[in-house]
This record gives C-alpha cells, sequence and structure tokens, in this order.
C-alpha cells in the first residue's frame, strides 16, 4: 500500500537530514558566541524538519485506496512538537556527562518524534473511518524510545566507529514508528464523510515537504563544506603537532579515541616500527594493559610498550588532553626507562654491595641478619654471627699502601667464601672487618669449626702479591641466636664485643660472647668518660723517671710518664687508660696537655736537664703537632734543645713522607727525637737510615737478659755500635741490677734508665732529688 519510490526518496531525505543535522551541529559545537547558539538553532531545527519531511513524504507514499487530505493546524502541530522534543534532548545531550544522561536525552528526543508520528497520522484524513489498535501504537512507542536513546548515546561518544552507528539508529526509531503505527490503523470507506473545508490535499502539501527535503539537501551541501573545512584545519593542527612532537625527545602517541592517529620519531624509533606504520594501529596493542580513556591526565603509569619484535620495553607514559578542530585528541607521552631501571639496578648494587669485594656490604648484612632472625622466631632455626678482623692488615697498608691493601682484601674475600655453605652470607663491614652469618647451627660446635676453618684458611699460608709474602691472621668473635642475642643490632653488638675479646687476648684466635664481656664493655666506657672528664677538671698528672748519665752518674734527664689520680679509685695505671685513650682518640687531647705541662715544669729543673715526652702515632698525624710543640715552649721559655721527643716504630709506619717532614720540622726547631722501644720491630734498621733520630733507646726486654744471655748481650752491643757509628746517642731501658748498669757503661752507652737510677716520681719528688743530689741513687761506687 505504499509507493516504493517514495519510501525509497522518504529515506534518502532522512539520511541527508541527519546529515545536515549533525554536520550543522558540529560546526556549531566549533563556533563561538552567537554564531554558535545560531547553528545551534538550526541543527536544531534541521533535525526536527527531518523528521518531520521523512515522515510525511512516507505518507504521501502511503496509497489507502480512497480520497486522502491533511489538517494543516496538526501538521503544524506535529513540526513543532518535532521540533521542541529534538531541540530539548540534543540541549541535555550536551550538558550531559554520564551515558545514563545521554540515553535520557535520547529519550525525549523519542518522545519528540513519536508525538510528531501520531500527530501526524492523526493529520492524514481520510473519506471513511479510522480505527487504531493501540497493541501496535503503544508498542511502537515502547520499541522506539529506547532505540532514539541508544542513538543519541552513540552520539555522544568518544569512540568513531560508535558513533556511525547513531544515524541509523535513529532511522530505525523512526521507521518503526511509523510502519507499526500505520500498520495499527484500519481504515474503511465511507462516502458521507467529508473533508472540512480547511483539509488540504496531498498535492497541496506536497511543494511544502519537498521545499523542507530541498533546504536539507541545502543545509547537507553545507555540512559537507563545514565538514571538509574542519577537516582540513584537523590535518594542519595535527601535522603542526607532529612536526613539535618530532622536536620532543620523549615517544608521542596522538590518539582518537584508542586509535593512533600519529606518532612522533622517537616512538617510532623506540618501539621499532617504520616511518607511519603507528597511524590506524590501536594504541592498547602498542601500550597493553593500559586504559588510555580512564587514565587521569597528567598522571605517570609504568607499562611496557610492545615493540616490533615482541619485547617488552619498559616505558612511563603521561596522558593528556588537546583539542585539534573541536576534536578530542589524546596525546600520550611515553618515556623509555631501561636506562633510568638500569641506574637503579646499579644503585641498588652499589648501595648493597661492597664495591671492593663484591660482598654485601653492612647495610645489607643488618637486612638479611634481620629477615632471618624474624625467620628465626617463626621457626625456631637458630643462627650464629660471626665478626672477624684481620691482624696485622695495618701495616700492609702502612708499608705498601692502601691499593696493595685493596687487593689483598680482595684475596681475603675469595678465601672467605671458599669456607662458607651455599646458604651462609657473608659481608664486608668496613675495613678489614667482615660479618658472617651462618644459618641451622645447632650446636656451638658449628660456629666453632667456621671460626676454626677461617683463622686456618687465612693463617695457612701467605698472601702473594707482585712476589711478596703477606702474613695475616684473623680474630674471630662469635654470637649465637637466641641464647646471645635476638635482634640484629644485639647479635651484632655482641660478636663485636667477643671479637674485641679475642683481639685482647691476643689476636689469632676466637672467642664466643658472654655476660662477662658487658661488664669489661661498661668498665671501658666508665674510663673513657672518667679519662674525658679527668681532662676537664685536671685529674692528671705527671711522673718523671729519671736518666743518669752512664759515666757520670748524674741526672740528665727525666721521662715524662702521664698518671691519672681518680678522685676514687685513686691512682689508675696507664696501662688500663691508655689503650682507650688511643682507640678512642683522647690521646690527641692527653698529649697536648702533656706537651704543655711536662714544658712547663721542666722550666724549673737546672738548664743541664732535659725532659723525654712519648708521642703517639695519632699525635703524630695530627696537623698541630708542630705549632703546639713551638707554643708550650714559646710560652714557658723552655729551649728547644732542651725537649727531647720520643717516637716509636708505630709512628714512622703510618706515613714515612709526613713523618720525615714533620721529624725534620722538629729538628729544625732544635728539638731532639729519639726512637724508642729499638729493636723490637722488623724493619728498624732501614728506619735509622731514613729518619734523622738523635737518640737509639735499647728496649729493656734486651736488657733483662744481660750479661747472663750471650745473644742478648751480643745485641745491646750491636745496636750501641751501630749507633754510634751513625752519630747517635744510646739509651739502655729497664736497668734493674747492678751487673745490668756495669754491662751497659762496658758497652759504652750514653744514658741508662731504670729502676737503678730511680723510680718515676711526681714534680715534688724530682724536684727533692734534683736539689738534694742531683745524682742517680744506688748506683757502683765506681759511678
Amino acid at each position: 500500500m505504499h509507493d516504493a519510490r517514495l519510501m525509497i526518496a522518504g529515506g534518502l531525505v532522512c539520511a541527508v537530514g541527519i546529515y545536515a543535522s549533525f554536520a550543522i551541529g558540529h560546526h556549531a559545537a566549533r563556533a563561538t558566541g552567537r554564531a554558535r547558539t545560531r547553528w545551534g538553532l538550526v541543527s536544531i531545527i534541521a533535525s526536527g524538519s527531518t523528521a518531520w519531511a521523512t515522515h510525511f513524504i512516507v505518507l504521501l507514499s502511503f496509497k489507502p485506496g480512497m480520497p486522502a487530505a491533511f489538517e494543516p493546524a496538526l501538521t503544524a502541530i506535529s513540526l513543532t512538537c518535532a521540533i521542541i522534543g529534538i531541540g530539548a534532548g540534543v540541549s541535555i545531550s550536551i550538558r550531559a556527562r554520564q551515558r545514563w544522561q545521554q540515553f535520557v536525552a535520547g529519550l525525549i528526543v523519542g518522545i519528540g518524534v513519536a508525538t510528531l508520528h501520531y500527530i501526524g497520522q492523526a493529520a492524514y484524513l481520510v473519506q471513511g473511518t479510522v480505527a487504531w489498535n493501540l497493541g501496535l501504537v503503544v508498542p511502537s512507542v515502547i520499541l522506539s524510545l529506547p532505540i532514539s536513546g541508544l542513538a543519541m548515546m552513540a552520539v555522544g561518544s568518544r569512540n568513531r566507529h560508535i558513533r556511525l552507528a547513531a544515524a541509523p539508529l535513529l532511522l530505525l526509531s523512526i521507521a518503526v514508528l511509523h510502519f507499526c503505527g500505520m500498520a495499527a490503523m484500519t481504515l474503511d470507506f465511507d462516502p458521507a464523510v467529508k473533508f472540512p473545508e480547511s483539509a488540504v490535499s496531498p498535492l497541496a502539501i506536497t511543494p511544502v515537504v519537498a521545499g523542507v527535503s530541498l533546504a536539507l539537501i541545502v543545509l547537507a551541501v553545507f555540512g559537507w563544506r563545514f565538514d571538509l573545512a574542519a577537516k582540513a584545519r584537523l590535518r594542519q593542527d595535527r601535522q603542526r603537532l607532529r612536526e613539535l612532537a618530532d622536536v620532543a625527545l620523549e615517544g608521542l602517541l596522538i590518539c582518537q579515541d584508542d586509535v593512533i592517529v600519529t606518532a612522533n620519531d622517537s616512538i617510532e624509533f623506540l618501539s621499532g616500527h617504520e616511518p607511519g606504520s603507528l597511524s590506524g594501529l590501536f594504541a592498547s596493542s602498542l601500550l597493553p594493559g593500559l586504559d588510555v580513556s580512564g587514565m587521569p591526565e597528567r598522571e605517570e603509569r609504568e607499562v611496557n610498550l610492545i615493540s616490533a619484535e615482541g619485547k617488552n620495553v619498559p616505558v612511563r607514559v603521561l596522558r593528556r588532553e588537546v583539542t585539534l578542530g573541536h576534536k578530542i585528541q589524546t596525546v600520550i607521552a611515553v618515556r623509555d626507562q631501561r636506562e633510568r631501571l638500569q641506574t637503579e639496578a646499579k644503585m641498588r648494587l652499589l648501595a648493597f654491595t661492597d664495591s671492593l669485594t663484591g660482598l654485601a656490604n653492612r647495610t645489607r648484612f643488618f637486612d638479611l641478619l634481620a629477615l632471618h632472625t624474624a625467620s628465626r622466631r617463626e621457626r625456631d632455626r637458630p643462627c650464629a654471627v660471626l665478626m672477624l678482623d684481620l691482624d696485622r692488615f695495618k701495616a700492609v697498608n702502612d708499608t705498601l699502601g692502601h691499593t696493595a691493601g685493596d687487593i689483598v682484601l680482595g684475596m681475603v674475600a675469595d678465601r672467605l667464601r671458599s669456607t662458607l655453605r651455599g646458604e651462609d652470607i657473608i659481608a664486608r663491614l668496613g675495613g678489614d672487618e667482615f660479618a658472617i652469618l651462618q644459618l641451622a647451627t645447632d650446636e656451638n660446635d658449628a660456629a666453632f669449626a667456621l671460626a676454626t676453618r677461617i683463622k686456618e684458611i687465612i693463617a695457612a699460608r701467605p698472601f702473594m702479591l707482585e712476589g711478596q709474602a703477606i702474613h695475616l691472621g684473623a680474630s674471630v668473635g662469635i654470637a649465637l641466636a637466641p641464647d646471645d642475642g635476638h635482634d640484629p643490632a644485639e647479635l651484632m653488638r655482641n660478636a663485636d664485643l667477643a671479637l674485641y675479646a679475642a683481639k685482647a687476648s691476643g689476636r689469632g684466635t676466637f672467642r664466643r660472647y658472654d655476660i662477662s664481656l658487658d661488664e669489661q664493655m661498661r668498665e671501658r666506657r666508665s674510663i673513657e668518660t672518667g679519662l674525658r672528664l679527668a681532662l676537664a677538671e685536671g685529674q692528671l698528672e705527671l711522673h718523671y723517671q729519671p736518666l743518669a748519665d752512664a759515666k757520670t752518674g748524674n741526672i740528665t734527664s727525666a721521662e715524662a710518664l702521664v698518671r691519672w689520680n681518680h678522685p676514687e679509685r685513686g691512682l689508675v695505671s696507664p696501662t688500663d687508660f691508655i689503650g682507650i685513650a688511643e682507640e678512642t682518640g683522647l690521646i690527641v687531647p692527653l698529649g697536648e696537655w702533656v706537651i704543655r705541662t711536662a714544658c712547663a715544669e721542666a722550666a724549673t729543673w737546672p738548664e743541664t736537664m732535659s725532659v723525654a715526652i712519648n708521642l703517639s702515632p695519632a699525635q703524630f698525624r695530627d696537623r698541630s703537632l708542630v705549632s703546639n710543640i713551638v707554643e708550650a715552649l714559646q710560652a714557658n721559655h723552655l729551649a728547644p734543645e732542651r725537649l727531647e721527643l720520643e717516637v716509636t716504630e708505630g709512628v714512622l709506619l703510618s706515613d714515612e713522607t709526613g713523618t720525615l717532614e714533620t721529624l725534620n720540622q722538629l729538628r729544625k726547631l732544635g728539638v731532639r727525637v729519639s726512637m724508642d722501644d729499638f729493636g723490637t720491630g722488623y724493619s728498624s734498621l732501614s728506619y735509622l737510615r731514613k729518619f734523622p733520630f738523635d737518640k737509639i733507646k735499647i728496649d729493656q726486654s734486651f736488657v733483662r737478659q744481660v750479661p747472663h744471655d750471650e745473644e742478648s748481650s751480643a745485641i745491646v752491643r750491636a745496636i750501641i755500635t751501630m749507633a754510634k757509628c751513625l752519630g747517635m746517642s744510646t739509651t739502655v731501658e729497664g736497668v734493674e741490677t747492678t751487673e745490668q748498669f756495669d754491662f751497659s757503661v762496658a758497652a759504652g752507652c750514653d744514658t741508662i734508665q731504670g729502676y737503678l737510677i730511680g723510680r718515676p716520681l711526681d714534680r715534688t719528688g724530682l724536684a727533692s732529688l734534683i736539689a738534694t743530689r742531683g745524682k742517680a741513687a744506688h748506683l757502683p761506687a765506681a759511678a
């Protein structure tokens, strides 16, 4: 009952009208100000006119088999309803941000179209009666409304493929309304029915419909031109953006929804794709797992980029939306993270690895110890911490240099690795100190056996460096968990206490922690704290041991010996605090006090007497030593030749160049320098050639055996003879018997020191000795 040609014409008008409405609507969205409002109204009127023209073209194609006409008022109202309904729906759609809001806007558009249809059908008059089947009317409305809602959701979609479905959905909604509505009418011819005078014949309304259709075609042409111009501008904008993107070092993807529109050179190089080959691909295929639309702007994400070879490339991406030709474009910045990740891996390695030996460092060891002690608490797995320190390693650094020392430490690390099981952990804590975490030690014997192996493997054979044999030993401290501690800090502290005790007991041994070490450490801390207080409150004093001329017996000098007069303990032996002072650095201020005090008190002695002061290695490393001595001499008006500084081989080992420079400065001042405890070091003879000494003091360990021990006697004679050949004087230390005195005099020594000459005296006692006798007591009559 329909004219097929007019039906096709109606479909074409509908398609053209929808295209014109969308094109003009897009142009309105691109415009601004009043132009935007005007073009928006044109788009809405075009949309309503499209639906109206389509409806009436299809009505004109209907052949009812009887005369027909149109009621003009209802015809005009139907057009007005279409424009109002579609306009209201579009207005809501423009402001909608959620999909359900777009759907509601589509329902309103559908209501407008349904109203247009059924008012328009009501305006269709026939010469007869019309009966309506509500069973088809109601379903037609119910079916068409959701289709209109889906159409508007498609219009608002950012996916280009989904937007293409909007026009067919609207056309389907109109078709459902028309065919269901027409099927719902039952027409019965009745010659008695007369048309009202206002009725318009189909021939009269056809030009109106044709005019509207022509206007829609004209609008479609305008819309097409607008689209072409917009696309041209979009291409130009994209080209400019591409040119700017190529300047960037980071990879840039410009996407329309998930589709890559263009990409710069950096991302093509990073992904390994040919130039221009990324356009048209999905961004999700290049960056799988990345939700481009759901990713917040300016929020960086780390993902993997799939290269052309299918490899994962770690990248960091940043999303930003820009508007090009009124189209929302997504720009994705892609930054290669391989170099950063490699750098971070190296930094982590450096942060937790000792660069010299490749072992774990202190931080890493502590972390692993914390992990394993936690596991031990959970599974009751015992473990042991072993702290070890190399014996005689300082001499390697001092004599061969730190570079050689570093090489030796690498050799030590290799040997230590060979002693461990695969699950045990070894670390270098710093210097020549190492730590081992031994796991699953069910009894003491396992830790003791490991400590024994460590000692043996270090001391069993020398370390060979450029043909030179270096002999080292190892001292080991052991702490067992849980008996000796539960947390990492406690275990390391107790193992360190055990190591300290092992070194104090003679080195080259191992010691397990026991609670008595805590008492020793508390005693050590008490001495350290008390010594600081003693320096501040003047609890220290000097005693002097006299030295006598071997030929005359006259007291010619005195060696200053520091004493600590503790207010509670009484007189504290130097052996109890000198070692602690050296370890804590207190020896430097203590030594400065000794220099000042000894110079001040020696200034009150007869001018024929000098004072001898011992210098520690730590004092000699102090750059202010020479200036302190000069200041003490000048402040007390003490002649430099009346000051004698005694140094041991330990001073000479630390820094030969610096030591020689300091000694020369002291000699230029007129201060005399003696080598103390001569004969106890393996390289003393070389030092006599290198360093400017005035005197040699022969160690008392040789003197104790003379004159009965032939070897000791021969050594003493040889040292005295050698010193005379080198132009140096000699002092024999530790003389306690007349036999030792007679031997020393006969051997040709210059001065004698020992209990036979006199015990250490405080300044009052020494002053009394000088005033009353000025000569050593208990000397043989020959003296």
